[in-house]
């Protein structure tokens, strides 16, 4: 049985392509983990989240501890089962929405106890309690428990967030290590705080390694700071974190944003972005993104990318899928997100072949070339 290995197969830069080997399966490195937040990647099935490319996805602790519940589905057979997918399952510690969804937050040296959005009814997070609820869902590779500050806060707020972060990633830790049929499994990450300063990035990464996890997350970016702040953190925070770890940047992003991102060394993504846009009417194209909604596709009779080789593209017609959407016709949805996540695993592919080849500068600047191309779109 294999828990958790990474290895690098090729560099490129700073660039890396490599595999993480677990016990469900091998996960592909640079890699897309969409987003199941709800036990389902929404408007799509698993089979076919699978075929588009998929080696991970990930579950969101804060919805699922909400409803069905944790224990609940620990007793229907955990969230592999529940949902019928058989790959690593990667869950988030649910910090980020207690932060963003929840209404009459209090933060503590404990936890965070805040009212669901839902119906209100009040709960507790701690790191205790948020490594519990991934390992009853079943979670393949967990998240540490951490504090999200908004990178617009204060350096003595970011520091304080960050530090407290430091002392709940100690005590998730420890709450992995004591479930130990599970952690003898699985894998946890750390996640590194500091939102762009390079002296409490590097502060936190030291307290995550003298810890010591599986892999590492970079926290506290995309969140409304625009691309080039995010790069100018990313010029430095990877390379912060152990080289023979992934790395893991959370919630990013646009198609742009992950090129840039694994040029700078990090290894793994998730974002809502393809498939909320899927339900929005946008298409991602390797010649920039579409809005399919626009009167110009009423005619159109090819495919939404014609680089694209996922069933949608090689079945539909843009005029159809036009149709689907303007009438609000749920298969539109479905057709528009298995596309879009086709598109980014296929960009994930592309990442890999052209780091092994040695041809990912050309590869990235044509990219960024013609993806920019599109004017009158957005993201």
């Amino acid at each position: 049985m294999t828990r958790f290995a990474f290895s690098i197969h090729a560099t490129d830069g700073a660039a890396r392509n490599g595999a993480i080997a677990m016990e469900r399966g091998v996960i592909r490195t640079p890699a897309f983990m969409p987003v199941g937040t709800a036990a389902t990647v929404k408007a799509m099935k698993p089979a076919d989240v699978e075929r588009a490319g998929a080696d991970i996805i990930l579950g969101n602790t804060y919805h699922l501890m909400l409803r069905p519940g944790a224990e609940r589905v620990a007793r229907l057979g955990g969230l592999h089962r529940f949902m019928g997918w058989e790959k690593p399952i990667l869950t988030d510690s649910g910090g980020y929405q207690v932060m963003s969804l929840s209404a009459l937050t209090k933060r503590s040296e404990e936890g965070v106890a805040f009212a669901s959005h839902l119906d209100g009814t009040r709960h507790m997070i701690t790191p205790e309690r948020s490594i519990e609820i991934q390992r009853l869902l079943g979670s393949n590779i967990v998240m540490a428990f951490d504090e999200l500050v908004p990178t617009t806060s204060t350096r003595e707020v970011q520091a304080a967030a960050m530090e407290r972060s430091m002392r709940w990633a100690r005590r998730s830790r420890d709450a992995f290590d004591g479930g130990e049929e599970h952690a003898a499994r699985n894998a946890i990450f750390g996640i590194q705080q500091g939102a762009l300063d390079e002296g409490l990035r590097k502060a936190s990464a030291d307290a995550l390694i003298d810890i010591g996890f599986d892999g590492y997350a970079i926290g506290g970016l995309a969140v409304g700071e625009g691309q080039e702040a995010m790069f100018g953190c990313l010029d430095f925070a990877p390379a912060q974190l152990p080289a023979d770890k992934p790395r893991y940047l959370m919630g990013v992003g646009k198609p742009t944003d992950i090129v840039g991102a694994v040029e700078r060394g990090v290894d793994m993504f998730d974002c809502v972005m393809p498939t909320r846009s899927g339900r929005t009417g946008q298409a991602f194209t390797r010649g920039g993104p579409i809005n399919i909604r626009n009167a110009r596709f009423a005619e159109d009779q090819g495919p939404l990318d014609p680089e694209c080789a996922c069933a949608v593209c090689g079945t539909w017609s843009r005029a159809y899928v036009h149709h689907l959407v303007r009438a609000g016709e749920m298969l539109g949805a479905m057709l528009m997100t298995e596309h879009n996540i086709a598109f980014y695993e296929a960009l994930m592919a592309d990442l890999r072949t052209a780091i092994a080849g040695g041809t990912l500068t050309p590869f990235a600047n044509d990219f960024r070339a013609r993806y920019g191309a599109a004017k009158g779109e957005s993201a």
